[in-house]
């Protein structure tokens, strides 16, 4: 139905190709007829030039203009959110999500799940939500209670933690919309950690590598491990858990090394464990020749195509480094999250630290997000997390 409530976007002629492959994003350059009563986080109708309707979404002043919540004139109401949050659980139930070994996982992963600009991260019986849009923000309130009401019986807080993903937003906090905890335990795959979402990272752990700290455990028994970038120690207690010899954990953030001690201490790891504020790079300075199994999962390098280049050297740079310093057959996991980084160029980019490093390297392993973190075919930009596990000769 036609709301005139709705403000009425008309595309540029043969700008419509891309929505009509159900690609949630409309370029500002796409734009043809827009009224000038329109603000950012209204919600709009999209036309072709021809005047037949492609979309409904939200409208913004940035590079993407529109980021579409539905291909339907719909009502975007309680019962549309309610609808959308059931299919994407239903998703995560059909994964095992959640079970008495891992009660924390991705509820939302935005235009993967047909809700550009929302994230929501479920930790045990907490939902921690981010918005990267005004128009999600918006209507925040609406969708927290249809996340309460869908997941009714074993979900009991919302929290809004939006501050440091919405443009603009320096001035907001964290908003506990539905209770009021800032920290609880979780389970992933029986290991046990302490989450910080109000002060941490993102939404407060980064559930995206949990299969791939699975995997390094089945590299960790026996070796001398260094997590760098370590945060909160997600790969540290996988590794020590897996009966690795020794772990350390270095990061620059003095919090971020005492999460990690935290939950080494919760998971009965601290006597195998050295934990140490330090910036990577420095640190990979130092020889050692210890370690024959390293992590590297630093922070996005790139996170605009604008500074793809400096990224790239970055990446480049630590990874050379540590080719160089680890042990003769040791094993590296080396990660992207750089939306702006493809795979083919984050493996070029290793293929090139080999070089410089003058050592052999294969290839064991492609990673890459886990199926909680779901790419729709229609959008790809939605994969960002690459890694390649490496066999250091």
């Amino acid at each position: 139905m036609t709301d005139p409530a709705i403000h009425r976007i008309q595309l540029k002629k043969g700008k419509d190709r891309a929505v009509r492959n159900f690609h949630p994003w409309i370029f500002s350059g796409a734009l043809g007829r827009v009224s000038d009563k329109i603000q950012s986080g209204d919600l709009v109708d999209v036309y072709a030039f021809e005047g037949d309707f492609v979309g409904r979404g939200y409208y913004g002043t940035s590079s993407i203009a529109v980021r579409l919540i539905s291909f339907e004139q719909e009502d975007i109401n309680p019962e549309f959110w309610k609808r959308q949050l059931s299919k994407a659980l239903q998703l995560r139930k059909s994964l095992g999500f959640p079970s008495d070994r891992t009660n924390a996982f991705r509820w939302v992963h935005g235009e993967g799940d047909s809700l550009p600009g929302l994230v929501v991260d479920v930790y045990g019986h907490v939902a921690v939500m981010q918005a990267h849009h005004l128009g999600i923000w918006n209507a925040r309130k609406e969708i927290a209670d249809a996340i309460l009401e869908v997941g009714q019986g074993w979900l009991k807080e919302v929290v809004d933690k939006s501050a440091e993903t919405l443009p603009g937003s320096e001035n907001l906090s964290v908003e506990y919309i539905h209770g009021e905890a800032q920290s609880g335990e979780i389970f992933e795959n029986g290991n046990r950690f302490h989450v910080h979402w109000t002060e941490g990272q993102k939404t407060g752990f980064f559930l995206d590598q949990r299969d791939n700290r699975a995997l390094l455990a089945q590299y960790a028994k026996g070796r001398t491990v260094l997590n760098a970038y370590c945060y909160s120690g997600g790969f540290s207690v996988y590794a020590a858990k897996a009966g690795a010899s020794h772990v350390d954990s270095v990061d620059s953030s003095a919090k971020a090394i005492q999460w990690t001690k935290e939950n080494m201490a919760l998971n009965g790891a601290s006597d195998i464990h050295t934990a140490i504020t330090s910036d990577v790079t420095e640190f990979l300075k130092k020889p050692s020749g210890k370690y024959d199994l390293m992590v590297l999962d630093p922070p996005a390098f790139a996170k605009r195509l604008s500074v793809l280049e400096k990224g790239l050297r970055g990446y480049r740079h630590i990874n050379a480094m540590a080719i160089r310093a680890i042990k003769p057959g040791g094993i590296l996991f080396t990660f992207s999250c750089s939306q702006a980084v493809s795979q083919e160029a984050f493996q070029q980019v290793i293929f090139q630290a080999a070089q410089e490093s003058r050592r052999f390297v294969r290839i064991l392993h492609r990673l890459s997000q886990p199926a909680d973190h779901p790419v729709s075919i229609y959008h790809p930009e939605g994969f960002y997390l690459k890694g390649l596990v490496l066999y250091v000769e």
